[in-house]
């Protein structure tokens, strides 16, 4: 554990299923108060399927051997691995006069900026959160919203496996290439990723500090 500032705290994971850290996550959304503080939770999981609250089964063209689990997150159907950056993001909206829409472009604008920072052009796509470089996507966001606090959160593509994701139409959409860090970037050390995600997403937050705190 470790500290961002005075009211986020970091949790580095290890190598972990999807059900058991997605378990965790909703207990700490119920047992948190209007004085917990925020946390963000680092993670790569091993491999994985997850549809979300509404997602279609259709969507997974071939489970293979790789499990499919029905998430609470929004969102249709992404894959986790590997090699993929996933942080969750276990925010008080409240607290801190924030919208789940605000939030999606916030996280969305936390990915493009740490792109652009190593070259890369990155954008949005209307109606289809997540981050795309041209028309493949190397970013996923999916959220849930709990007692006006969020869970889940998104997933970078770094250096990972990308062929589950042919098995699937990625978030829903049929003949979506996908794309990661490695393919655009050699030299990136995953720790270093991690490192400039949780800077870029500290300056994204810090735009909205939360009212109370004890």
């Amino acid at each position: 554990m470790e500290k961002i500032n005075s009211n986020i705290i970091v949790r580095h994971w290890p190598l972990s299923a999807y059900e058991p850290v997605w378990a965790a996550m909703r207990a700490f959304t119920d047992a948190r108060t209007k004085d917990t503080p925020d946390e963000l939770w680092v993670v790569q999981h091993t491999p994985v399927f997850t549809l979300g609250q509404a997602g279609r089964p259709e969507h997974i063209l071939r489970a293979r051997d790789i499990p499919v689990v029905q998430s609470d997150r929004g969102g249709q159907v992404t894959y986790h691995g590997p090699g993929q950056l996933v942080v969750y993001t276990l925010v008080d909206l409240e607290r801190r006069r924030l919208s789940v829409h605000r939030l999606v472009c916030q996280l969305e604008q936390v990915i493009i900026n740490l792109l652009g920072s190593w070259g890369i052009a990155a954008h949005r796509k209307p109606k289809a959160p997540g981050v795309y470089v041209d028309d493949a996507k190397i970013a996923a966001i999916g959220l849930r919203l709990r007692r006006q606090c969020s869970y889940h959160g998104f997933s970078l593509n770094v250096d990972m496996d990308l062929d589950p994701f042919n098995d699937i139409n990625p978030c829903g959409y049929p003949n979506q290439t996908v794309t990661q860090l490695k393919d655009l970037k050699a030299d990136c050390a995953f720790s270093k990723v991690i490192d400039d995600c949780l800077a870029a997403l500290q300056q994204q937050l810090a735009q909205f500090p939360p009212t109370v705190m004890t």
